[in-house]
């Protein structure tokens, strides 16, 4: 193990960082007391994961959940989930339907987590003097159909548009032919339509949107603001969806422009503040995603740009009043994504263990801390000096765990604060 002097960071966390008592999300939360003050005055709280799948990082998330909701007035939860896709499940939220409706809306979707946290708010909204809502955030399926975009358009535009319903119900038509459960199957479905159809979809879309904005006015009149709005964003959606096709396949075929995958995480970020804007002054978000997207730095490897993740855009949009937490782990095991077309979301899960911490990350300087569970306040690390000489701080971790390998990035710029844990394992019951 390190020296103290070698390595600073270390020997500032040694002093700084606050120590948890309990994953099991219905334990007493006064260990988690600190975070009041770490997160200050933030309307939107990003809490990530270095990948998905992981048994302790959805408990984490559930008892921060918890936290942020009872004990300092965060009234929605925003989720890595579709956009369109999210308001029946806000529904059940509040109270519609019966409690086993819920595995019906998941059915068709990437287990990562969601059901627990739902289940507790709709208990927790039935007692609740402020009910908690339910936000999807992401582009339809995850990249994997337009579908659920497009569909309730079509049902919007029967009534407020007809004459625009033949151009929906041809986009319809051809995101049926690569539709699937994940982007991981209809990338490269999409990939293999003939060059007609792909570029036919974007021009119904793209003239699609074009006519939503030239003629609100005239939608609105036939309906509501609020359901213009909604049909307008999942419109948006849609188009970003199929952007991001077209993405992914120059990215694989090495064809593709810089950081063209951000067409996804700014939708995502858009999402976010389509929400906020939609509640009450001083609505405060509970945010769940990725480390790779809550995070504030770009994306890098190999030295190539390769995305402007939604944590930039947020914090752009918000300054201070964005915080993304990154969740991580010193050692334990991951879950690897390896490509599978013949698996209903394109993907299998290979339980991994993690190597050691590499020298220069954020979970060495926890393992040499000799800290286990515990949370890191980063925006005090850039404001006080690491050593406890009143030097600088210097820069700080250079990389943080992604999945089996590292993303390099300057930690204490990319998040505001580290939850670690000493361990992770592979959530039991996932079925791929």
């Amino acid at each position: 193990m390190p020296a103290f002097h070698h390595n600073p960071f270390a020997g500032w966390l040694r002093g700084h960082a606050v120590p948890l008592t309990h994953l099991d999300p219905a334990a007493p939360l006064d260990d988690l007391e600190p975070l009041r003050d770490i997160i200050g005055d933030a309307r939107v709280v990003a809490v990530g994961e270095h990948s998905h799948f992981i048994d302790e990082f959805m408990l984490m998330r559930r008892r921060i959940l918890r936290f942020l909701v009872e004990r300092c007035g965060f009234t929605v939860l925003a989720f890595e989930y579709g956009f369109s896709e999210g308001f029946p499940l806000d529904a059940w939220a509040q109270g519609k339907g019966t409690d086993d409706d819920l595995a019906v809306h998941l059915a068709a979707t990437i287990p990562v987590g969601l059901d627990e946290p739902l289940r507790w708010i709709r208990r927790h909204n039935r007692t609740a003097a402020q009910p908690v809502r339910f936000a999807g955030i992401d582009i339809p399926a995850a990249g994997g159909s337009l579908l659920p975009a497009l569909s309730p358009i079509a049902d919007y535009l029967r009534q407020i548009d007809p004459e625009a319903l033949p151009a929906i119900q041809e986009a319809i038509r051809i995101a049926e032919s690569f539709a699937s459960g994940s982007g991981a199957v209809a990338a490269p479905a999409w990939a293999r339509l003939a060059t007609a159809e792909q570029d036919a979809l974007s021009a119904i879309l793209m003239r699609l949107l074009i006519r939503f904005r030239a003629v609100e006015p005239l939608y609105v009149s036939r309906g509501d603001q609020d359901s213009y709005d909604i049909a307008l964003r999942r419109l948006e959606a849609a188009c970003h969806g199929d952007y991001t096709f077209r993405a992914m396949a120059g990215l694989f075929a090495g064809t593709g422009l810089t950081a063209d995958t951000s067409a996804r995480d700014v939708y995502m970020a858009g999402s976010v503040l389509w929400h906020l804007e939609r509640h009450e002054p001083g609505t405060r978000v509970v945010l769940v995603a990725h480390n790779a997207h809550i995070q504030k730095t770009p994306i890098s490897f190999d030295g190539h740009l390769t995305g402007l993740p939604m944590g930039q855009h947020l914090h752009r949009a918000l300054g201070d009043e964005y915080f993304a937490l990154g969740l991580t782990s010193i050692t334990g095991h991951t879950a690897e994504m390896r490509r599978d077309e013949k698996t209903p979301f394109g993907f299998t899960i290979d339980d991994t263990a993690l190597g050691p911490p590499e020298p220069g990350s954020v979970e060495a300087a926890f393992a040499d801390a000799g800290l286990g569970l515990g949370i890191a306040d980063l925006r005090r690390a850039r404001r006080e000096p690491a050593d406890g000489t009143g030097h600088a701080p210097g820069p700080g971790p250079d990389r943080i765990r992604l999945q089996s390998t590292y993303l390099h990035t300057p930690v204490l710029d990319a998040f505001d604060g580290i939850l670690n844990t000493p361990a992770s394992t592979i959530a039991g019951g996932i079925q791929i």
